[in-house]
């Protein structure tokens, strides 16, 4: 690949683009003067590979530029979590690529490293604190603050240690799902970045009272650990539509998109600002638009919904148009629950066939909602085309979005609307521990955050094997996380877990790297 000009790409100066190579940068966060279209790219209920919003998110923004309109892409940056486990990198696939897709795959600009350390900052001072005399009194059994990693390991769910004789029982989530991470993707300038570090819920005192990172006086030096990781970063696609790659994988166990800075950045240096969240609707569109478009004061213009052939079947023990009430159910909620404009992208694989693609066209369009095949993978920008002149023309017809709860809800409400009108549950459960945390977090003022439900990906209940479009079931939240700083409450829905771990035959074992540094099989 030859050298970028990011600074030209992007109509910014020079100054204000940082080089870590030829093909990758950083950029200042400096707002430009355009008032772009959001587009939002999700999709159906997930298996274990993925549906492809990535790679149609990519098709996407290079056939918009092929018709002459100013795109942008605002993607997430992958973690290394799946890229050694099942589901594989974050850059899409074929023609239809982020490049240098392996350096954006493995560390990239060090973002994710930078998070974990400002966050096990944290947890060694907060350590610290308490063997060095424990003036604020930390319960050491009331620590809720947890260390990161940015990898599969099942063994450090549960951790414990003593200090000064006394047990603390602790874990490790992965960094995608660290409130570190959360913070990031949410805050807007490095003041606010900071103000949310410090509001970081830590521990109880001995009285019951909350302890908070700013009465450790961390948030300056964790703030300044993270300086560098608050900027975007910039790619570019196989195609040379510029990319911002920056923060917020893992829709199941965190909120799933990247960046509000990347995506506002975008949105004022493009016409188009084309992102993406993650995992099905239920669960990275409902956080894009609960909880990010709050932030941001922007709904998307216009969700496109991917879907694939294959795992529409998979849904349907077989039968595609059993299966397809799955579809059926993210289009409902996109066009009722949150009343977008709804666009259907069909990723065609090599193996589908004409009239499975012809059924669910007509299916959708008998819903109203605008079908197109997208064939990003095999073709690049032209492959999207027809997807793109129909998300233009939904562009134009004005938005009425709206959430699925309001921030003056109770947090119980808030998991409720989103447990029966997306989901489909008939009711929910709260385990007892949960509910004593929800009344903790009432009490110390905590009650209009935003809420973040982590389940499984593979079902819009909370058990992965009850596929299909599941109504009236129980919805179990068993646990329940206070991130004071992101202002979220996290409610653990089944046994969902925080730190995955890997498989027994997961992609590590297909990567090569031979004597020239040569390396293959990261996907």
């Amino acid at each position: 690949m030859t050298n970028v000009d990011f600074a030209k790409t992007l109509g910014i100066n020079e100054k204000e683009v940082f080089y870590y190579s030829p093909q990758i940068a950083k950029v200042e966060n400096v707002k430009g003067k355009k008032n772009g279209k959001l587009v939002l790219v999700t999709a159906m209920t997930s298996n274990k590979t993925g549906i492809g919003k990535t790679t149609v998110s990519i098709g996407l923004a290079d056939a918009l530029s092929m018709l002459g309109e100013s795109t942008l892409l605002a993607l997430r940056e992958p973690s290394m979590g799946p890229v050694f486990g099942i589901k594989g990198g974050a850059t899409g696939g074929g023609k239809s690529l982020i490049v240098p897709s392996d350096e954006i795959n493995l560390h990239f600009t060090g973002d994710f490293y930078a998070i974990a350390q400002a966050n096990n900052l944290l947890s060694s001072i907060i350590d610290n604190h308490i063997f060095q005399g424990n003036e604020l009194r930390i319960n050491p059994q009331k620590i809720f603050f947890k260390r990161c990693l940015d990898l599969n390991d099942r063994c450090l769910r549960e951790i414990s240690y003593c200090i000064k004789g006394k047990e603390v029982k602790t874990g490790f989530n992965i960094t995608a799902a660290s409130e570190v991470m959360a913070i990031l993707c949410l805050s807007e300038t490095l003041k606010d970045l900071k103000n949310n570090l410090g509001n970081i819920l830590v521990a109880e005192n001995e009285a019951g009272e909350p302890i908070f990172a700013k009465d450790l006086n961390v948030q300056e030096a964790m703030t300044i650990l993270l300086q560098s990781a608050f900027r975007p970063n910039v790619v570019q696609t196989l195609e040379g539509t510029a990319a911002l790659v920056h923060l917020g994988p893992f829709a199941n166990i965190a909120h799933g998109c990247n960046s509000v800075v990347a995506t506002k950045f975008a949105l004022s240096h493009a016409d188009y600002c084309i992102t993406e969240s993650g995992f099905g609707s239920d669960l990275g569109a409902e956080k894009f638009i609960d909880i990010k478009s709050r932030v941001m004061n922007k709904f998307p213009d216009v969700v496109v919904l991917v879907i694939v052939v294959k795992v529409i079947k998979e849904h349907g023990s077989g039968n595609l148009q059993v299966g397809f009430e799955n579809v059926k159910r993210h289009i409902e909620n996109l066009q009722n629950v949150f009343k977008a404009n709804v666009v259907v992208a069909i990723n065609k694989h090599s193996d589908d066939t004409e009239d499975d693609l012809e059924c669910l066209k007509n299916w959708c369009q008998n819903l109203g909602v605008t079908t197109e095949v997208s064939q990003g993978y095999e073709k690049g920008g032209k492959g999207c085309l027809n997807l793109a002149e129909s998300v233009v023309k939904q562009a134009k017809k004005g938005n009425k979005m709206q959430f699925c709860y309001d921030l003056s809800d109770s947090i119980k409400e808030k998991i409720e609307k989103i447990a029966v009108k997306v989901y489909g549950a008939g009711r929910v459960s709260f385990s007892r521990e949960a509910e004593e945390k929800i009344q903790k977090a009432t009490e110390w003022g905590f009650g209009n955050f935003f809420v973040n439900i982590a389940k499984t990906q593979f079902s819009f209940s909370d058990d992965k094997n009850l596929l299909g479009a599941p109504k009236g079931f129980e919805f179990k939240i068993t646990d329940i996380e206070i991130r004071s700083g992101a202002k979220t409450i996290v409610a653990i829905a089944g046994n969902m877990l925080l730190m995955p771990g890997l498989a027994k035959n997961s992609n590590y074992l297909d990567m090569h790297i031979d004597e020239n540094g040569n390396v293959s099989g990261i996907v």
